[in-house]
């Protein structure tokens, strides 16, 4: 697509390609996030038990801050001449994260969520590298997600200690 942006970084004509290798990348994060929303509500509503309390609300307050991300990600995508995709584009592929057989298996759903964490670090290092002296606007907004989802991670790894502790895990 010609954008008549000779000058200007990652719009311009020349960057084509570099541009559409990271709007590839964007869409991956979009739906990343995008189905991590899903499967925080769904596991902050299913859990059972006194002890699932904590980790329902650690979910719960996290999906705004998700779904926040997939916005950010699909307005950066149009920034970048890209077409943000609908629901028949999405791949579903936490299988970690789905809900458990049992709705008191808290630890399930803990390593879900650090795994689910986990691969969206690898992917946002990866768009990090990608982005390096082409896109800064880009790599500054993802440095700032990836800084999200490690907290994110390490809540979680905490609780999964404490679960290791006590035998439950």
């Amino acid at each position: 697509m010609e954008t008549g942006r000779g000058a200007e970084g990652i719009l311009s004509d020349e960057m084509a390609s570099k541009r559409e290798e990271i709007v590839g990348l964007l869409k991956q994060a979009y739906f990343a996030e995008l189905e991590t929303v899903i499967n925080y509500v769904t596991n902050s509503t299913n859990p059972d038990g006194v002890r699932a309390q904590e980790i329902k609300e650690a979910l719960e307050e996290d999906v705004q801050e998700e779904l926040g991300h997939a916005q950010q990600f699909a307005a950066r995508i149009k920034e970048l001449y890209g077409v943000v995709p609908g629901s028949t584009d999405f791949k579903a592929e936490q299988t970690l994260l789905q809900p458990p057989e049992h709705q008191t298996d808290v630890v399930h759903v803990i390593k879900g969520v650090i795994d689910a964490e986990t691969k969206a670090i690898e992917l946002y290092q990866q768009l990090v590298e990608t982005t390096e002296e082409a896109d800064p606007v880009t790599q500054d907004m993802v440095i700032a997600i990836l800084r999200d989802e490690q907290g994110h991670r390490r809540l979680f790894e905490g609780f999964l200690r404490e679960y290791e502790a006590e035998g439950l895990a």
